[in-house]
């Protein structure tokens, strides 16, 4: 990252509801077509808020970056409220230098007049066509060019608060906080971009030995307390997720301070951690495997105790009870494993009720009906399998890309259905998403649950063993 100006990016991360029912919002899109390209036009370096992708986490990171950062840009669309709340601290902080730019025709939280503020247009399925990115990034550029020549006279003021109280005047950081900041800034986005290529890499070509050490070596790095960034730690984590390093992941979050440990997105991670290293234990007698699954269990009971059961802690519950239940079964011990098959059950129908619209908890729900048996079990999976269908059609219809799990989901909802054709086109989905180990590792344990079931039953599972060795190769 060069000594050049550093551009704050306000806007949410992914694909977002619009607030009219229509097709969500491409965020990501945006930001890569347009935003990040006219300001690198306009002679900046971009950098985006990442709270949002932590889990919402106010952080010692974000505030730096709204204070000290020479400029920003702000989406407004859809009204995010992470956005809006970053706008008004930085509309708080600095007179000049933020620049707004929305949608046309869509509802906006408040009027933009006073602010300075580029349009742009989305199609009827909110999407950014070419013309429309290209229009946007020249409009980026032109306004960026402009702040930057006019914030060396200080003559024209975009805040509303400075416009309407002249006798506003916060409290400045000293001198040296900027040069300092923009350091470890350009030293944690350089992080994370090593991070992200090594992912990329591991996707590609596996954990190799070289890429576990490069990995070894960032953390070691990031050990010596350089980087604070919370977003960084979170890329190591997800780094040792590709390489299915659990142990890995559960030491970074340990070594992150108190108040960083609290943040919801970290404890899911963690969590997962702790319940995948019991999983893959390679001793069945190892005591690690309960006090892994316990520390999994404790960290789920308190985030639900502090807002509540979510479709996301519910599915981490129904995963670890799932995990003993197999275990269970391998043993033999029949009376013990299906009180097991019962809480996970229960614990993925919890999930599925909360948010209809995650088919997570909802798709495995049907595979652990599946897998009981009964003529009752077997007629509520068919009750419940159009509802987890029309949530994952719903998804993809309004997501633009699709990533790995709405095609892994459509390939077990196939098997389920008995369509062996569209079974075959999803899981070439599957592959061609470049789908990291563990999510494969995943989806193959899933589908050997429900072959498992059908040989049972007297069903030909030659074609699902098909599907299952090339989940595995």
């Amino acid at each position: 990252m060069s000594d050049r100006p550093l551009c704050f990016v306000l806007m949410p991360f992914g694909t977002k509801p619009d607030p009219a029912g229509k097709a969500k919002v491409d965020f990501d899109a945006i930001y890569e077509e347009a935003l990040a390209p006219g300001i690198i036009a306009a002679g900046m370096v971009p950098l985006r808020a990442d709270e949002e992708r932590l889990g919402g986490v106010i952080h010692r990171a974000m505030f730096e970056r709204l204070l000290l950062c020479d400029f920003a840009v702000a989406d407004l669309t859809t009204a995010n409220p992470n956005v809006l709340y970053e706008l008004g601290i930085r509309h708080a902080a600095r007179p000049h230098t933020t620049l707004t730019v929305y949608a046309s025709r869509k509802p906006l939280p408040f009027d933009v007049a006073p602010l300075r503020t580029q349009p742009y247009d989305l199609t009827a399925r909110n999407i950014l066509t070419p013309e429309a990115a290209a229009a946007l990034r020249d409009g980026v550029r032109d306004k960026l060019r402009e702040l930057r020549r006019i914030a060396h006279t200080g003559d024209v003021t975009d805040s509303p608060l400075f416009q309407l109280i002249a006798d506003w005047r916060p409290e400045q950081l000293p001198a040296a906080a900027a040069p300092t900041f923009a350091e470890q800034v350009r030293a944690g986005e350089a992080v994370k971009a090593r991070l992200q290529d090594l992912r990329q890499t591991v996707v590609a070509t596996g954990a190799s030995d070289e890429a576990r050490a490069a990995l070894a070596a960032v953390h070691a790095e990031l050990r010596g307390g350089y980087v604070t960034d919370l977003g960084v730690h979170t890329e190591v984590m997800l780094a040792y997720r590709a390489m299915d390093d659990w142990t890995g992941m559960i030491d970074t979050y340990h070594e992150l301070p108190a108040h960083l440990r609290r943040q919801v997105l970290v404890r899911q991670l963690v969590a997962f951690a702790y319940n995948r290293r019991a999983e893959n234990a390679e001793d069945p007698a190892d005591p690690r495997r309960g006090s892994d699954r316990q520390a999994a269990l404790r960290l789920l009971h308190e985030m639900e105790a502090e807002q509540g059961p979510t479709s996301e802690t519910c599915g981490l519950r129904g995963r670890i009870h799932k995990a003993v239940w197999l275990e269970a079964v391998a043993a033999g011990d029949e009376i013990r494993a299906e009180g097991l098959l019962t809480r996970a059950l229960d614990a993925y129908l919890r999930g599925f009720e909360i948010d209809w619209r995650d088919y997570y908890p909802g798709i495995n729900a049907l595979t652990l009906l599946d897998a009981r048996g009964t003529d009752e079990a077997l007629a509520a999976m068919e009750e419940l399998m159009p509802v987890v269908r029309f949530a994952l059609t719903r998804s993809a219809a309004t997501e633009v890309s699709a990533g790995y799990w709405v095609p892994a989901t459509r390939l077990e909802l196939a098997v389920l259905g008995g369509d062996p054709a569209e079974a075959r086109a999803a899981l070439g989905a599957v592959l061609a998403s470049g789908p990291e180990q563990w999510q494969r590792t995943t989806t193959a344990a899933n589908l050997r649950i429900i072959r498992d079931a059908r040989a049972r039953r007297g069903v030909d599972v030659t074609d699902l063993n098909s599907i299952i060795r090339h989940l595995e190769t």
